[in-house]
C-alpha cells in the first residue's frame, strides 16, 4: 500500500527559492541572499572574534545573521555565535568587530 504524502514540514513558510538559512539571532528561516554570513576569525589584536563575511567566500564554518542590530543583539544575548560556529576555545569569541561592521553599515544606509 502506498503512503500518502502529508502536508510539508513547515506549512507556514512561503515557498522560498534557492538556498534557505536560519538567522542565528531571530531564528527565522529566510533566503540566503537576505542574510550576512559570519565566520570565526581574529580581530586586529589577534584575539578570536566573529568576523563578517559579506562575500561569503571565507573558508571554514559560517553562520548567518540578518544584518540588523536587533538580530545581532539577540544573537549576542543568546550566545549563539560560539554555538553556531562550533567555537570551543576557552578564551571566548568576541562579537565586537561584527557590531562595528553593522553599525557602519547602518550609518551608510
Amino acid at each position: 500500500m502506498a503512503r500518502q504524502r502529508n502536508a510539508p514540514a513547515c506549512p507556514d513558510l512561503p515557498s522560498l527559492t534557492g538556498p534557505v538559512r536560519t538567522c542565528v539571532g531571530c531564528r527565522a528561516r529566510v533566503a540566503k541572499r537576505e542574510l550576512l554570513r559570519v565566520t570565526a576569525g581574529s580581530d586586529a589584536d589577534g584575539r578570536p572574534a566573529v568576523v563578517p563575511d559579506p562575500t561569503a567566500t571565507s573558508p571554514g564554518r559560517g553562520a548567518h545573521l540578518h544584518p540588523t542590530s536587533e538580530c545581532y543583539e539577540l544573537a549576542v544575548r543568546r550566545k549563539a555565535f560560539p554555538r553556531a560556529l562550533r567555537f570551543t576555545a576557552g578564551a571566548g569569541l568576541s562579537a565586537a568587530l561584527l557590531g562595528e561592521y553593522l553599525g557602519q553599515r547602518d550609518h551608510q544606509a
